[in-house]
């Protein structure tokens, strides 16, 4: 018999944000994808599919460490959107804006996973710390990477 999913700490409050964060982005990245034009339109809608094909990865281990805490990841669009720190594309960006917006979100996440880290660590859960230890290091790559493009 399984266990009833309801256990609830401040880690998997701050991953369930993750998840949230992730959702969005992963959509958001995807309307950049398809909309970005201009004569950057080539290398940029290449980056935008890389960077939600991630976004999605990082979305499923967020989801499944909650699960494996035997807690319950959100998994509804609102959900999503009401727990999120990350806003929705507005459809209207420039390529410009549309990089300036990923380094912001990705500032962002960035920020909030290393409350995630240091709320894991208290609670001496590794697992949980390196997850996104390991998620940071990549977005901090890539906002110094989507930042010389800006340059």
């Amino acid at each position: 018999m399984s266990k009833v999913l309801t256990k609830t700490t401040p880690v998997t409050e701050i991953l369930n944000k993750q998840v949230a964060n992730w959702s969005v982005l992963y959509a958001k990245l995807h309307n950049f994808h398809w909309y970005v034009k201009g004569e950057n339109f080539f290398t940029l809608h290449i980056k935008f599919e890389e960077l939600y094909t991630e976004a999605g990865l990082h979305l499923d281990v967020v989801a499944e460490r909650i699960l494996s805490l035997q807690s319950k990841p959100t998994a509804t669009l609102k959900e999503h959107l009401a727990l999120s720190s990350i806003k929705e594309a507005k459809g209207n960006e420039s390529a410009t804006q549309m990089v300036a917006q990923v380094i912001e979100d990705f500032e962002t996440i960035a920020k909030e996973l290393t409350q995630g880290i240091e709320a894991a660590e208290e609670q001496k859960d590794q697992p949980s710390a390196d997850m996104m230890i390991q998620i940071r290091t990549s977005l901090e790559k890539h906002i110094w990477m989507l930042g010389a493009y800006l340059a």
